[in-house]
């Protein structure tokens, strides 16, 4: 009773470590990631893919009104899992940086750069007291000095980057089948084709183009691109994972 009384006492304040060196808030903002959709980022030679899982909670939801992908700027895109309101945030924030980047210095700002802006806005909500850490992961993805880069920023705020990942629920499973199948080589056409699969993993190894989000940043052209639900519905088509209109039922987001 005792040592659940003294946890309690740690999980009350972001600014106190527990005596096992754990910071209780932190912990549990990543658990706030578990429960959103999953967001799967990929780097191939020919550019960046990322792709969401946008469930709809009712059929009487506008679909435009869920957003999971967003653009930070022309050469950067941006997936969340985890709070939608504290991606927002983020993604503002983000975006600010990017542009404050090209008044001041007259180019656009790198990926990395960018990552750590955010993960150390991110960080100081783990310091100050009477805040609490955004509940939400983001990958952050896009082309840099030519070449594609990919990075996850954390509750904690820390940066990590990445040559495939995901965030969300059924990471674990997500990661697994990610680990199996990515390819070094691969062209931006069979990094769209390990996403979707790597999602239909986790869904009963069929999609419907309605429920997926998906954007690529092309090493071509260093240019933010979404890929319309007629072109995901090719894709689906092509690679055997579209599902049957029969199937479809009830879904929820987070």
């Amino acid at each position: 009773m005792q040592g659940q009384n003294q946890q309690q006492a740690y999980d009350r304040g972001i600014t106190i470590f527990s005596p096992d060196g754990r910071l209780y808030q932190v912990e549990y903002a990543r658990e706030a990631v578990k429960r959103g959709t999953a967001s799967i980022g990929i780097r191939t030679a020919g550019g960046v893919v990322l792709a969401v899982d946008k469930r709809i909670r009712s059929p009487l939801m506008e679909r435009t009104s869920v957003e999971k992908i967003h653009k930070a700027d022309d050469h950067i895109g941006i997936a969340s899992a985890g709070h939608v309101a504290d991606a927002r945030q983020l993604i503002d924030f983000a975006r600010r940086n990017a542009q404050v980047n090209r008044l001041r210095y007259g180019e656009p700002i790198g990926v990395e750069t960018l990552t750590k802006d955010v993960t150390d806005h991110i960080q100081q909500y783990t310091q100050v007291g009477g805040a609490r850490p955004f509940g939400v992961a983001l990958i952050i993805g896009g082309i840099e000095d030519g070449e594609p880069r990919l990075y996850e920023t954390d509750p904690s705020g820390t940066p990590y980057e990445w040559k495939a990942l995901a965030v969300g629920a059924d990471r674990g499973d997500i990661e697994d089948h990610l680990e199996e199948n990515y390819e070094e080589g691969a062209d931006l056409e069979g990094g769209i084709e390990l996403a979707l699969r790597a999602l239909a993993e986790v869904n009963d190894g069929e999609l419907r183009p309605e429920s997926i989000g998906m954007a690529t940043i092309p090493t071509e052209t260093e240019s933010f691109t979404e890929v319309t639900d007629e072109e995901v519905d090719e894709y689906l088509d092509e690679f055997d994972l579209l599902a049957d209109e029969e199937d479809a039922g009830d879904e929820s987001d987070e």
